[in-house]
């Protein structure tokens, strides 16, 4: 098998194969069941949020405008890694073709890296609305978030190439097994058949400065804003501090993945598959759970929604 996968020892190889979370029959098949209903669910949430968002006039804010963009991203996120290794759970031999392999994580890391600045953008949309309120329409204007968006984008854009273009330089001539159930940069330039250490540090320096640095930024911004609700009324702040208390969890649950996996050298532990477990599936499934059922605008509009196409239907 392995003569099919290698093309010889001097050259590069033609395919990966992932080793998944498990080898047993039965793990597999509860894996499989629990990663089905997480993908579907994610699926469901963000879209309608999304459309809840396009669809209400009265979500049509800076803040829900970044928080479609945030659903947008879990939705495409979870799409990189959740189809593959459901499809991976039937077979035995759970082969990655080396383009497919880049191209996962090309697109793993421009989604992650969006969702980081967008984090940023979020906590900064928030800290104007509650600190500036006056300031916020003439600063969070229309133009402006669509320029943050492009910005964000951009930035992740930049990132993933970077990161990708220093992992497909390297020699891989075998070993061609990945510890872990998608490709990631960690796990691959481990496979290479050359000294790593300076393409390490440097995906340190990278990827694992910018969630810490991220993750500093957003902590010092929510204490302001905190700060700065003790002098608001009790109404007002309630309803901030329920904004504030939905993003901190997400910032949390996303960057500490983020700081786990790639703020050290490329060695493997054995919480690296269940935290990339909530990476890849329960993260982008907690985000409309948090942002839903701790937002009363959120989920009127969604009851409106609902009530519009329950009509529809008995016409």
């Amino acid at each position: 098998m392995e003569e099919a996968v290698l093309l010889n020892q001097t050259t590069s190889v033609t395919y990966f194969q992932l080793r998944g979370l498990s080898v047993n029959q039965k793990v597999q098949m509860a894996t499989f069941a629990m990663f089905l209903i997480f993908y579907i669910l994610t699926l469901t949430g963000n879209i309608l949020i999304v459309i809840t968002i396009i669809y209400d006039p009265w979500l049509h804010t800076p803040m829900y405008f970044f928080l479609s963009n945030l659903s947008f991203i879990d939705v495409c996120h979870s799409t990189v890694t959740v189809p593959k290794m459901l499809v991976d759970t039937w077979s035995e031999e759970k082969f990655i073709s080396f383009g497919a392999c880049v191209t996962q994580m090309f697109f793993l890391h421009l989604f992650a890296c969006t969702e980081i600045f967008l984090l940023i953008v979020m906590a900064y949309d928030r800290y104007v609305a509650i600190c500036k309120p006056l300031q916020y329409v003439t600063v969070m204007n229309w133009k402006v978030c669509v320029l943050l968006a492009v910005a964000l984008w951009t930035g992740g854009t930049i990132h993933s190439i970077a990161l990708t273009s220093l992992t497909i330089k390297l020699p891989y001539c075998g070993p061609y097994e990945i510890d872990n159930f998608f490709c990631d940069v960690p796990q691959v330039i481990k496979l290479a058949c050359t000294d790593t250490y300076i393409i390490e540090i440097l995906i340190v320096s990278n990827s694992g400065l910018i969630p810490v640095v991220c993750f500093v930024v957003l902590v010092v911004s929510y204490t302001v804003i905190l700060v700065s609700l003790r002098q608001q009324i009790s109404e007002g702040r309630q309803k901030a501090l329920s904004t504030c208390a939905a993003h901190l969890t997400v910032v949390i649950l996303f960057l500490g993945h983020c700081i786990f996996i790639y703020s050290r050298p490329s060695t493997s532990l054995p919480e690296d598959k269940v935290v990339s477990v909530f990476f890849a599936a329960v993260t982008p499934l907690l985000n409309p759970i948090i942002y839903t059922l701790r937002n009363k605008d959120m989920k009127n509009a969604l009851n409106k929604l609902m009530g519009m196409m329950e009509r529809r239907e008995k016409k």
